[in-house]
């Protein structure tokens, strides 16, 4: 079997799971979550446990066994404590604002970038330190959510508008993302 797929995800107090129609739906305090179970996948509950097992040892049915089981964990941890991705945006002029459903980057293009908010998504936008460039001011921009795959592929995308450049760290970069800094023309000799 599986060793990830065979373990058991223990379900904390307030959440409720429930598997019907080939969906496995996850409800608590921070929302909820539905997913459909892969063909070849069983879900059972159990003693305030969730398990999952397989029909066959095919690969496909290993590998989506694994698959499931942390999704499923991710989706209880999402519902109960959520997800975070922050962002850090260093640059003379750039900044990011949150305005209702919508954020707008203004990062040294010809025009603002405007990202719409996926639902279930929540922003936050706030002056930090930075830790690119020792002094400067940088903009911090905190993503909410309880649903891991929404949360994470949102901030990619935020990051993509202007990814953080070498020589003089300007971009936007995960909060802990390490900038491997370049020496310029002027510093090699």
């Amino acid at each position: 079997m599986s060793r990830v797929g065979k373990r058991p995800i223990p379900i904390p107090a307030g959440v409720q799971v429930s598997v019907q129609d080939g969906a496995l739906a996850v409800k608590g305090p921070k929302g909820m979550l539905r997913r459909p179970i892969p063909a070849g996948i069983r879900a059972d509950i159990k003693e305030g446990r969730l398990l999952f097992s397989r029909a066959s040892d095919a690969r496909e049915d290993r590998a989506r066994h694994g698959l499931i089981r942390a999704l499923a964990a991710n989706m209880i941890k999402g519902v109960t404590e959520g997800f975070t991705r922050q962002l850090e945006i260093n640059g003379v002029g750039y900044r990011a604002e949150v305005v209702g459903n919508q954020i707008n980057l203004m990062v040294g293009l010809s025009h603002p970038v405007t990202i719409p908010l996926p639902e279930g998504v929540t922003a936050k936008s706030e002056k930090s330190k930075s830790t690119v460039n020792a002094g400067q001011d940088a903009v911090l921009l905190t993503l909410t959510s309880a649903n891991n795959e929404l949360v994470g592929q949102l901030a990619a995308k935020i990051r993509s508008t202007r990814p953080p450049e070498p020589y003089k760290g300007k971009g936007i970069k995960y909060l802990h993302e390490k900038i491997k800094r370049k020496v310029g023309k002027t510093g090699a000799s």
